[in-house]
């Protein structure tokens, strides 16, 4: 498995630099992003987009290495019983302010279609919790991408 990450995380253009639990912390943060994107059962093309845009700007990586990260991470997430062991993997690897950049990332998600369903506040809910992050926390994140801070 370490050998497929570093297959299709690891390019020869200079993406390669990362060290492997970079590369799955990567993945874990891809993993979430798919999971509120699917949480309202409506994965539209706009989350798509804006899911391969996100990996593209937040890891400087090309078009086809986002595609590629997020079905890896599609496979992981359909694979998994929760979403604890991604979760897991960002508390280990990340800073407080990058699990907050992840939490914006979601509230981004959120946002695309204009709308907030239950299901995705319950789940950025439930994440900003699993990452240890406070409710402060949480709401600076939602408020920033409101404004247009997150960019």
């Amino acid at each position: 498995m370490i050998d497929f990450f570093k297959n299709v995380l690891g390019e020869t253009s200079g993406e390669s630099s990362d060290d492997d639990h970079s590369q799955d912390v990567r993945l874990a943060a891809c993993a979430l992003l798919l999971e509120m994107a699917n949480i309202d059962d409506e994965f539209s093309e706009k989350e798509r987009a804006m899911i391969l845009t996100i990996l593209k700007d937040e890891y400087g990586i090309s078009e086809a290495h986002a595609k590629r990260l997020a079905e890896e991470a599609e496979k992981q997430r359909n694979a998994s019983l929760d979403l604890w062991h991604f979760t897991r993997l960002i508390n280990e690897h990340f800073s407080r302010e990058e699990k907050i950049r992840i939490v914006e990332l979601l509230w981004s998600i959120v946002f695309v279609d204009g709308k907030l369903d239950g299901h995705e506040d319950y789940l950025v809910h439930s994440l900003a919790d699993m990452l240890n992050l406070s409710h402060r926390d949480l709401i600076d994140a939602k408020l920033a991408v409101l404004r247009g801070d997150d960019e």
